[in-house]
């Protein structure tokens, strides 16, 4: 089980994530620098025990209204060897593992074979914040099957659970909060169909 240090990193996660988010194709904020919440997400264990894999929300308040983004992260301790530019959202120093290389997770195979092992029922979810948890309210509907698939992460999210429970391909739903700490759930990724 991955362990959550109670430690610092410099830079932080949120300020590479602003940096990082505004670069993005999908990224639905304007001109203004993001102001960046972490208002949720879940971890998932690497079965080798060297990768962190977080999935992250981030909620940006520099909008007109809010936005709610899904950025899953990995945690490495050397480069990913073959790893396209862009999915390097930095460098930082963690006080207890020392340089930590973070990506972008969707270009991460460790990060890609957990979410796949997720949505075959074959891991599970852990809290964000807690050291050997399990953090139940993080649920797949359906199953995904048992040979390779592609998945489908939605990177803006929209608190939409109730059109979830129609979808008929396997998926994750998880939560989050608002700035106004109204509680929101969504689907967080899917089986690409």
């Amino acid at each position: 089980m991955a362990t959550v240090h109670r430690t610092t990193m410099s830079p932080g996660k949120l300020e590479l994530i602003t940096d990082w988010l505004p670069q993005q194709k999908w990224y639905a904020g304007g001109p203004a620098t993001p102001d960046l919440t972490n208002a949720g997400g879940f971890r998932l264990d690497d079965p080798e025990g060297e990768v962190g894999i977080e999935f992250m929300v981030v909620v940006d308040s520099a909008a007109e209204e809010p936005v709610a983004y899904l950025v899953p992260l990995s945690y490495r301790g050397a480069a990913l060897e073959g790893a396209p530019d862009e999915a390097l959202l930095g460098t930082s120093e963690h006080g207890v593992l020392g340089t930590r290389w973070i990506y972008d997770g969707t270009h991460d195979p460790v990060v890609q074979a957990q979410l796949g092992a997720l949505l075959r029922g074959q891991a599970e979810p852990q809290h964000q914040r807690e050291s050997d948890t399990p953090d139940p309210s993080v649920t797949v509907r359906g199953t995904g099957p048992d040979g390779g698939f592609d998945v489908r992460i939605n990177r803006v999210l929209t608190s939409a659970e109730a059109e979830a429970e129609e979808r008929p391909e396997a998926h994750l739903v998880a939560g989050w909060a608002w700035p106004d700490g109204t509680a929101a759930r969504g689907v967080f990724a899917a089986v690409a169909s």
